[in-house]
């Protein structure tokens, strides 16, 4: 009798502990008999599968899975019953499971058997997949991305030499032509160089390829500046408005980002009303109290300018809008869409100072309003910036450049605002041109080249040689930039490709006088 009390107190102490091992395991445990029928489940079963414990007892363990397993699962067990041969029991693989509510998954099964009582029965452990899928898909998103960006960053570079020859060969031959109609062609020809040169720094930017260059702008200009071609992306069925605040301050960030973000938000817009609708673009001031920074992140309480572009759309359900900032996170259709255009916008206005929100009901649309900081000063034009700033001719300027048609046009640029000017083919031609002691006031190079030394390279080596010598840099893609030290290159002047003959004067200026 002793031995038998204590048989039953050590099976029960077996049995609480398998039952304590079952209700806590994070992975689901089901238990099956030789005709496939669930006898046990644990809790994080119900759980991962939406049913109550209750329903899953008696039930074909194939109602949990979506076809081909569903039909295929009781062809496995009497398979393995009349051969031995195992398809999944103690092998473990990959399928799909179904929830509840119909929705599918991906899972790792890994099913063991046992006999009890002269039965055989499985038991199936179950590893949700989701998560890790999830993340599978990003990181592989996102190298792809990496390689779309290297990609990008070097056809940019090549193509944003070619855009220089082709635009600055057009402004010099623009000045010698005789009639109107010979000038008309070439302001043509311009402009579409002008057009190719945006498309590319759009290209670098949706990459993150873009070193970013801030300036004092009026937002009124560029959402002016882009209405035509919003009217012509958006189609027929769309109608644009603008609602332009009149005194609207100045902001100081990078022009390109934020035409960016204005045709990305009206792409977005487009493709949420498929049948049409109205899109509004709005500029506004605004001053943010302690209040308001709490509803905005913890904005820094201040002076912003506001730009919104709401939409008459579907609109997003509450769950799609938490996410919508999230890197890689679209709702759009396979190929339609890589889910970042939003988190860049994010990103964009946080770099700058400032922040992005999305209000959005299902049904009644979608705005989004981007917070950029107030400039105190007010913004420069072009026109006016070009003629307070021209740099004093007369001095020499040594032109370090790999692309021998790039080096052509930019010495017969120099050479026409008055400059004389050395050559080199790379930076270290360009070191031995300065170690002969010619007189030389500027260096103007090429941030990438051949030969093992970049222009960064070479204006770190100018600096300590030289102390004196003055270093515009010009590239087509500042890729380098991003990757160096922020603080380190801070005094540098960087000259982007393509660029007019009015930019290269200003640039020239500027880092003469500083």
């Amino acid at each position: 009798m002793t031995d038998f009390s204590q048989d039953s107190t050590a099976l029960l102490g077996q049995a609480k502990k398998l039952t304590a091992i079952l209700e806590s395991a994070l992975d689901a445990i089901i238990t099956i008999d030789g005709d496939g029928l669930i006898t046990t489940v644990n809790p994080a079963t119900a759980r991962l599968f939406g049913y109550d414990e209750a329903d899953f007892i008696g039930r074909n363990v194939h109602f949990l899975m979506p076809e081909p397993y569903h039909s295929a699962h009781d062809g496995y067990i009497a398979n393995y019953r009349r051969t031995g041969a195992r398809k999944i029991i103690g092998i473990g693989r990959e399928v799909t499971g179904r929830r509840r509510d119909g929705s599918e998954f991906p899972m790792h099964l890994a099913v063991s058997e046992f006999e009890m009582d002269g039965r055989v029965y499985f038991t199936g452990i179950i590893h949700d997949l989701s998560n890790q899928k999830a993340t599978e898909q990003a990181l592989r998103q996102a190298q792809k991305m990496e390689a779309m960006g290297q990609l990008t960053g070097g056809i940019a570079h090549d193509f944003n030499n070619l855009l220089t020859v082709i635009i600055g060969n057009l402004e010099m031959l623009e000045s010698r032509l005789t009639t109107s109609a010979q000038r008309e062609l070439a302001t043509e020809a311009l402009e579409a160089a002008d057009i190719g040169a945006r498309l590319t720094g759009r290209l670098l930017a949706f990459a993150r390829r873009s070193h970013l260059e801030p300036e004092v702008v009026n937002l009124n200009d560029f959402v002016l500046g882009l209405t035509d071609m919003l009217h012509r992306t958006l189609g027929s069925t769309i109608s644009l408005s603008n609602a332009l605040t009149p005194r609207l301050w100045s902001t100081r960030v990078d022009p390109s980002q934020v035409e960016s973000a204005i045709v990305n938000l009206a792409v977005n817009a487009r493709d949420a009303m498929p049948e049409g609708g109205r899109l509004i673009i709005e500029t506004s001031n605004v001053s943010v109290d302690a209040t308001m920074s709490d509803h905005l992140d913890d904005l820094q309480p201040g002076d912003y300018v506001r730009l919104s572009v709401a939409d008459t759309g579907q609109g997003m359900p509450a769950d799609v809008r938490e996410r919508a900032f999230e890197p890689f996170f679209t709702t759009k259709d396979t190929g339609r869409g890589t889910g970042l255009g939003l988190s860049m916008i994010y990103g964009f206005a946080k770099q700058s100072g400032g922040h992005a929100t999305i209000y959005s009901e299902v049904g009644r649309g979608t705005t989004v309003n981007i917070y950029l900081p107030r400039h105190g000063g007010p913004a420069v034009s072009d026109d006016g910036e070009s003629e307070t700033l021209r740099p004093d001719t007369g001095k020499t300027i040594l032109v370090v450049e790999d692309d021998a048609r790039v080096r052509r046009l930019t010495v017969a640029r120099l050479e026409e605002l008055g400059f004389a000017t050395l050559v080199a083919g790379d930076a270290l031609e360009a070191l031995t041109v300065l170690q002969s002691g010619a007189t030389i006031d500027l260096v103007f190079t090429d941030l990438v080249m051949p030969g093992g030394m970049s222009g960064y390279e070479l204006a770190h080596r100018v600096a300590e040689n030289w102390p004196g010598m003055k270093v515009l840099l010009t590239s087509g893609y500042a890729d380098e930039l991003v990757r160096r030290d922020e603080d380190a290159i801070a005094h540098l002047k960087v000259l982007s490709k393509p660029y007019r003959l009015a930019d290269l004067s200003r640039a020239i200026a500027e880092v003469l006088e500083r």
